[in-house]
């Protein structure tokens, strides 16, 4: 059940990626680097009070990257690559390259050191769904 309604969130993602500024008021925001962000969803879990599900489209430019970050401490994300490829590292594991339809996670308080298009010519994009705590308000934080 879970796949299948993340499988429906990342094609809803893809089919309305240019309307994803639009949504929740235009929420988008430049991470860093080359990197975009859309808020796509943000629904509290009525069978989890405390809890809700929120989906951040993330675009990379040719070559872009997102400088090293951690998440809200109480999230749980899940990853898909919908189009091109993401290298990706997190904590001291290895660096590796996901592809369009790859899927990663991480764990609450996990470090994400390398966010990055793999590809210095074709953009890239994923599906970052997060379970966090509903008043989390700061979905990223630099590691400095």
């Amino acid at each position: 059940m879970i796949r299948s309604c993340l499988r429906a969130a990342a094609f809803a993602a893809l089919l309305t990626s240019g309307a994803a500024h639009e949504m929740k008021g235009g929420e988008a925001a430049v991470t860093g680097g080359d990197a975009t962000t859309a808020l796509v969803f943000d629904h509290a879990l009525p069978n989890v009070p405390g809890k809700s599900l929120r989906a951040v489209l993330v675009t990379y430019g040719p070559g872009g990257a997102s400088p090293a970050y951690t998440h809200a401490k109480s999230a749980f994300i899940t990853a898909t690559v919908l189009e091109g490829a993401i290298r990706s590292r997190v904590n001291d594991g290895p660096e590796r390259v996901y592809r369009a339809g790859e899927s990663f996670t991480e764990m609450p308080g996990d470090r994400h050191p390398v966010s990055a298009n793999a590809s210095a010519t074709e953009p890239a994009r994923l599906l970052a769904v997060f379970v966090l705590d509903s008043d989390e308000t700061v979905l990223t934080t630099p590691v400095r």
